[in-house]
This record gives C-alpha cells, sequence and structure tokens, in this order.
C-alpha cells in the first residue's frame, strides 16, 4: 500500500481558511459572519525641539545679574565697606534715674500711671505726712521758747553791765574819798608834830583814811563781781544763741523731711516700673518708681580691641535701628569707655589663676544720636542696633 507524504495531508500555507458551516436549525437564526481585521498601526510620535538656546539664554541672564550684583557689592565695599568698622553688639541707653523716698511713710496718693510722660519736679507720689507735720510745730515752738530764753538773757546782761557802770560810779566816788581823807590825815600829822592838833584829831584822820582805803578796795571789788557777772551772763547768752541755731536746724531738717514725703520727678523723661500702691509702707532708699529721660537717649556700641585703632571721638556712625525697620541714621562718636567691659562686671575674670583661655575683650563706645531723633519720642532704652562707624572720619592723631 502506498503511502503518501505528510507535506500532502496539510494544506497549503495561503490557503483560505473556510468557516465552519452551520446545520441549519428551526430554533435559531443563522449569524452573520464578520470578516476579520487587523489592528490600526499607531501614528509615528512628532520629533521633540532641542531647548538647549533657551536655557543658554537664561543661564547667560543668570551669569550677567550675578556679575552685576557681584561688582556693585565689590565696588560698594570697595568704596566704602572696607572703611565701615562694623557691630551688631549695639543697644540704645539712657541714664535711668531710680525714685527712692528719703523717709519712711505709708503711700497716700500716687499722682502719676506707668508709662506717663513727666516734667522734671512733677509730683508723682506723696506719702502720709502726719508725723512730719507734728515734728515741724514741735520743732517751731521749741524755737520761740528758746528766742524767749535768748531774749531774758540779754536783758540780765544788760542789767549786769548797768551794775558794772554802778559799781565804777562807787569806786569813783570811793577814789575821792580817799583823796580827801588822806589830804586830812596829812595836814593833822603835820599840826601834831608842831603840837598844834590833839591826838586824837590824828587818830581820827588817820582811822577816816583807812576807812576811805577800804571804800575803795570793795568798790574794786564790785566792778570785779560786777564784770564776772556780766561775763557768765554772756556765756549763757551764747550757749542760748547756740542752741537756738541747733533747734532752727531741726526746724529745717524737719520741714526738709516734711518736703520728701513728696515724691517728685527728678528728670523730663517717662514713668517706668511703678513697684508700689496706695498704702504700701516704704523704706528708705527702696526703689518705688523710675523715671527714663528718653529724649537722652544714645547708643552703647561694645567694640572688639582689636577694633579699637580706628575709632575715635568725633568720627561719624551710621546707626541702623531694627525697631524703626532698619531705617539708618547719620550719628557721632561722643567718648570711649575708660576700661573694658570686664572689668565692670560683678564677678571680673581672674585670668592670673587656673587655666588661661584668650578672649577677644569689648570696649563700650558712647554714641550720640541727633536730637530731632532723639526728641521724636520713637527710641526706647534697650533695643538693638547695629553700627558701623566710618573710619575715614576719625580725627587725625586720636
Amino acid at each position: 500500500m502506498d503511502q503518501k507524504p505528510a507535506s500532502a495531508a496539510l494544506p497549503p500555507r495561503n490557503a483560505e481558511v473556510a468557516q465552519f458551516p452551520v446545520r441549519p436549525d428551526g430554533d435559531m437564526p443563522a449569524q452573520p459572519v464578520t470578516p476579520m481585521t487587523a489592528a490600526p498601526v499607531a501614528a509615528p510620535a512628532p520629533a521633540v525641539k532641542p531647548k538647549s538656546n533657551v536655557r543658554r539664554l537664561v543661564l547667560g541672564a543668570v551669569v550677567l545679574v550675578a556679575l552685576g550684583y557681584g561688582g556693585s557689592v565689590a565696588r560698594d565695599y570697595w568704596t566704602v565697606g572696607r572703611f565701615m568698622v562694623h557691630t551688631d553688639d549695639a543697644y540704645l541707653k539712657a541714664d535711668i534715674n531710680i525714685v527712692a523716698p528719703r523717709v519712711s511713710g505709708y503711700i497716700s496718693k500716687i499722682a502719676v500711671t506707668e508709662n506717663q510722660k513727666v516734667k522734671a519736679g512733677d509730683l508723682l507720689m506723696l506719702l502720709d505726712d502726719g508725723d512730719f507735720q507734728n515734728a515741724v510745730s514741735s520743732t517751731q515752738s521749741k524755737v520761740a521758747t528758746q528766742v524767749q530764753t535768748v531774749a531774758r538773757i540779754k536783758a540780765q546782761v544788760t542789767a549786769a553791765q548797768a551794775s558794772v557802770a554802778q559799781a565804777e560810779a562807787v569806786k569813783l566816788s570811793a577814789d575821792a574819798g580817799l583823796l580827801n581823807a588822806q589830804s586830812k590825815n596829812d595836814r593833822i600829822t603835820r599840826l601834831a608834830q608842831s603840837s598844834v592838833a590833839a591826838q586824837s584829831a590824828q587818830d581820827d584822820a588817820a582811822a577816816t583814811l583807812q576807812q576811805a582805803k577800804a571804800a575803795v578796795a570793795g568798790s574794786v571789788a564790785q566792778i570785779a563781781a560786777a564784770n564776772a557777772n556780766v561775763a557768765v551772763l554772756q556765756a549763757e547768752e551764747a550757749e542760748a544763741q547756740s542752741t537756738m541755731a541747733s533747734l532752727m536746724l531741726d526746724v529745717e531738717q524737719a520741714k526738709r523731711n516734711l518736703d520728701r514725703t513728696l515724691l517728685r520727678a527728678p528728670v523730663d523723661g517717662v514713668v517706668a516700673n511703678l513697684a508700689v500702691q496706695a498704702g504700701d509702707l516704704v523704706q528708705p532708699g527702696s526703689r518705688v518708681a523710675a523715671v527714663v529721660p528718653v529724649d537722652t537717649i544714645y547708643v552703647e556700641a561694645n567694640y572688639k580691641e582689636t577694633q579699637m585703632a580706628e575709632i575715635a571721638p568725633g568720627s561719624k556712625v551710621k546707626v541702623t535701628i531694627d525697631a524703626l525697620k532698619g531705617q539708618s541714621f547719620e550719628a557721632t562718636v561722643s567718648s570711649l569707655a575708660p576700661a573694658t567691659g570686664s572689668q565692670f562686671s560683678l564677678l571680673p575674670a581672674e585670668n592670673a589663676t587656673g587655666n588661661f583661655t584668650k578672649v577677644v575683650q569689648r570696649v563700650p563706645v558712647r554714641i550720640e544720636l541727633p536730637e530731632d531723633l532723639r526728641k521724636s519720642g520713637l527710641l526706647r532704652a534697650g533695643l538693638s542696633v547695629v553700627v558701623d562707624i566710618d573710619s575715614r572720619t576719625t580725627p587725625k592723631g586720636q
């Protein structure tokens, strides 16, 4: 039996595949035959345009801006910046006046409020002054009494001086009596020697002479006593005058203490740190408030010691105040501190003991602000500032 080759049993590759015949059936309708179609082919993507030109333009613009900014910065530094001595360790300061009572007492009235503007001499608060009024009245009464005492002693001195005058008059009379007695005694003695006068007459003349001498001696003693009495009274008067002067000082001190019950503003400024209320008991020296003279605010800049060679009084300053949105103002260096800030600290460094680490010290520099800025009312003590001192304006020889 001859066998057909395997290739004869397979249909050709390009032979059409016929639909499998469907047997007709009365219950199922004939389905239409849909010819098979191939899937559509996607269109090719458009070519991407290169962006190298745009990038080059942007990069070039950035480089130009950077070069321009760098050039501007370099120019500013070369023309100005290298001459500026800069620090941001600087603050606004004011010579704050502390209000403290000098006498003890209870506060009866507070006449101001926190942050109120005051003028020098304005009443801030009042202490209860009843005891001080009584002290003034008491010392004035003592002075009045002492005035009467001095007047009485002066009258006694006048009377004693009159007694001295009277004693001197008595002495004059005694001197005249002694002269008469001496003359009579001499005459009787001569007559007795000539046996003309009786012995009794001579004895009477001698006795009269002795009485006259005694009268003169008595008047001398009376004058001495009168003068001594005057001296005693004058000493008493001087003592009374000294006592009255002391009492007058007591009156003055009592009045001063009474005046000290009125606490007044020492300078023009703003009341701050009000620490008491009505009814509080305060003692001498206790802090009750402060008055900040905002019109005299200045800048204290703490410069490194390595920067001080380019700073001197009179140098021009550019001050930038942070609180005023970074506004800058022209100012002037007023003075330099005589020592570094560490020398005034509560516990200065003891570099001679223990391990030593060198730390750059800072020197406070006082800078005066323009008057219109100080009086603007915009400044507050303690605000931060940035300071640039122009070394080109430093006076020569400083």
